[in-house]
């Protein structure tokens, strides 16, 4: 092997292990979807009112940008926007809490002691624990799928994953946007049509 494809391999390895290492700071992605739905027959949906999110009764910047990333995905499988009898509510909550890791890992350590019978210095090992503690804060994002005539819930997507309190309102929008993209690329649904089984 010479050394320009020898190279070219470590960076084709380097660049698979950045890959890898982009996907697994997502966050974490879970869906369940009702098994006796029928979900070629949806083909309009619209906001459950009030939302989880505005339970308070006002809307946010961040409420009207999730509503907004829901909406386009979707109307991006071909879902119309009805205000009036919808086929489907979507409901949309989330919410944030402090978490706290504590990581422990043994280490070992030298302590010296005089010998008078040897008339010198010893090291001594021993063992102690070295104590690590993470604060962090997790957000977790549901969107909620509901049949409005059986008023039954059909599919829900969750996501959760740390949330950065150091955004922009620019940053906050694409998280929000990245992070719904993410919960519906587990909805294998379109309007009208049910995915072949595979």
């Amino acid at each position: 092997m010479t050394s320009k494809n020898r190279i070219a391999a470590w960076l084709m390895v380097l660049c698979a292990l950045a890959v890898l290492t982009g996907c697994a700071t997502g966050p974490r992605i879970a869906t369940e979807a009702d098994p006796e739905a029928d979900f070629s027959k949806y083909r309009t949906f619209a906001f459950y009112s009030p939302l989880a999110i505005e339970r308070e009764g006002y809307t946010s910047a961040a409420s009207e940008r999730m509503k907004a990333a829901a909406r386009t995905q979707m109307e991006s499988r071909g879902y119309v926007f009805a205000s009036e009898n919808p086929d489907l509510w979507v409901n949309i909550n989330a919410f944030t809490e402090r978490r706290t890791d504590v990581s422990t890992m043994p280490t070992m350590d030298y302590a010296w002691y005089y010998s008078y019978r040897a008339n010198r210095y010893f090291a001594m090992p021993y063992w102690r624990d070295d104590t690590h503690v993470y604060r962090y804060t997790e957000g977790t994002l549901n969107v909620d799928l509901v049949d409005v005539a059986k008023n039954r819930l059909v599919w829900g997507g969750v996501a959760v994953g740390r949330v950065s309190s150091r955004q922009d309102a620019a940053q906050r929008d694409a998280s929000i946007d990245s992070t719904m993209a993410e919960i519906f690329t587990r909805y294998p649904y379109r309007a009208g049509m049910v995915p072949a089984p595979q």
